[in-house]
C-alpha cells in the first residue's frame, strides 16, 4: 500500500524561441482538464490522486501531449521549460480573467513576481495529526526539494544570481507562518490570518508547504508541497516525489522524527533558520550551504539529500517503489536543469539558445516516455 499523490502542473505557452505567449483562455475554452492562472500566459493540469508510480507517469505525460498537439493546430506555439518569464515580460500582467476580483488583488500586490511556473506535489493522509508532523517535517527539509528541482536562474534574457529566480522572488504569503503544532493551532491561526486580512481566503497560504482538503481549515487530506519549480522530466518529478513519499514512511513508522521532537532548536527559530534555508536554496540549490533543523549545524544541500536517499532507500525498496527512487543519483551527479541550464551559459551559449534547445530536448523526452510507457500500460 503506497500513498495517494497527485500534481499541479503549471507551465509556459509560446514559440519554439522561447518567447512566452498568453494562450490559457483558448486552451481552457477548448480543452477540458486545463485552468487558468491569473496571468495568460501560464496554464495548468492537475492530475487525479494515484498510489501507483507508473500510473502517475501516464498522467503527467498525457495531458501535455494533448495539450501540445491542441498548440500545434492553434499556430506554431509549444511549450516552454523553466519556471520564470525567461525571456522577458515581466514588465506587464497579462490577465487571463479580467473580471475576477481576487486576480485583481494579486496583480495590484504582487505584479509578475506569481507570474510563475512550478510544481506542486500533493501527498494524500487523511489523519489530521500525522498530516501536521509531516508537514512540520516536509517543511524543515522543502529547501532539500527546491534544490532538486530549480529551474530558473534567467529573468529578462539574463541570468540572475539565483538557481531558482522564482522562488528567490517568490512573495511567500503571509510573511511570517509558524510551525503547526498541532490541527487545531492552524485552525486558529488560518482564522486570524483571516480576520486581520493578511490572507484574502483559505487559498492565500503562499508558503513553501501547507495543509490542503475540501475544506480549509477544518476537512484536510493532504499535504501539499509548492516550493519546487517546474520540473519537465517526468521522471526526475517521480523520484522527487518518491523521496517525500518515503520520508514520510520513514515518519510513520518513526514519529520521533518529527522537527518538535527531535530538534535541539526552539519553533520559533526553525521558522528562521528553514527560511534561511530557502533563500540559500533559491540562490545555489544543490551547492548552499544550509543548516540542518536538527542541530542548526551546516550541511551542503547535496550532502543532506545524499544522506536522506541512503535513510529511506530500504524504505522505498520495501514498498516496491526504489525504482523510482534512484533517478536522484542522476540529478545529484549531473545537476538540476539551472545549473545545466549555467552551464550552457559557461560554454558560451546565450539564454534564448538555452531555452529554445531545452523546448526541443522536452518534446523528444515526452514522445519517448508516451510510446514506451504508455502504451505498455494500455496493452
Amino acid at each position: 500500500m503506497l500513498l495517494s499523490k497527485g500534481f499541479e502542473v503549471e507551465m509556459y505557452t509560446g514559440t519554439p524561441q522561447g518567447d512566452i505567449v498568453g494562450l490559457s483562455d483558448r486552451i481552457v475554452a477548448d480543452l477540458d482538464g486545463f485552468v487558468k492562472e491569473p496571468d495568460s500566459r501560464n496554464v495548468e493540469y492537475t492530475t487525479a490522486p494515484l498510489c501507483c508510480y507508473d500510473r502517475l507517469l501516464c498522467a503527467l505525460v498525457r495531458p501535455r501531449q494533448r495539450l501540445r498537439k491542441y498548440l500545434e493546430r492553434l499556430g506554431n506555439y509549444t511549450l516552454i521549460p523553466g519556471s520564470t518569464l525567461s525571456l522577458g515580460g515581466s514588465d506587464r500582467f497579462c490577465r487571463s480573467d479580467p473580471q475576477n476580483p481576487y486576480h485583481t488583488y494579486i496583480e495590484n500586490t504582487y505584479g509578475t513576481k506569481v507570474v510563475t511556473a512550478s510544481i506542486h506535489i500533493n501527498i494524500g493522509i487523511s489523519q489530521p495529526e500525522l498530516l501536521m508532523r509531516a508537514i512540520r517535517l516536509i517543511r524543515m527539509e522543502a529547501p532539500l526539494f527546491l534544490a532538486l528541482s530549480a529551474s530558473s536562474p534567467f529573468l529578462e534574457g539574463q541570468p540572475t544570481g539565483y538557481h531558482s529566480t522564482r522562488w528567490g522572488l517568490f512573495p511567500k504569503t503571509p510573511a511570517h507562518v509558524p510551525i503547526f503544532e498541532s490541527h487545531n493551532h492552524y485552525i486558529r491561526w488560518t482564522e486570524e490570518q483571516l480576520a486581520k486580512g493578511t490572507m484574502q481566503n483559505v487559498r492565500h497560504l503562499w508558503s513553501s508547504v501547507r495543509p490542503n482538503g475540501n475544506s480549509r481549515p477544518y476537512d484536510l487530506n493532504r499535504l501539499e508541497l509548492r516550493i519546487c519549480d517546474l520540473v519537465v522530466d517526468p521522471i526526475s518529478l517521480l523520484a522527487i516525489t518518491a523521496l517525500i513519499e518515503a520520508r514520510i514512511w520513514q515518519l510513520i513508522s518513526d514519529p520521533t522524527l518529527d522537527p518538535l521532537e527531535k530538534s535541539q532548536l526552539s519553533p520559533e527559530d526553525l521558522v528562521i533558520l528553514t527560511d534561511a534555508n530557502e533563500t540559500a536554496a533559491a540562490k545555489l540549490s544543490l551547492e548552499a550551504q544550509l543548516q540542518h533543523w536538527s542541530d542548526g549545524k551546516p550541511i551542503l544541500a547535496r550532502d543532506w539529500i545524499e544522506q536522506i536517499y541512503q535513510e529511506v532507500w530500504p524504505v522505498a525498496k520495501q514498498r516496491g517503489f526504489s525504482c523510482f527512487l534512484s533517478p536522484l543519483k542522476k540529478i545529484l551527479r549531473e545537476g538540476n536543469t539551472a545549473q545545466k541550464w549555467l552551464t550552457q551559459i559557461d560554454q558560451g551559449l546565450e539564454p534564448r539558445q538555452v531555452i529554445s534547445q531545452a523546448i526541443q530536448t522536452t518534446l523528444i523526452q515526452e514522445h519517448e516516455l508516451e510510446d514506451k510507457l504508455c502504451q505498455l500500460l494500455v496493452a
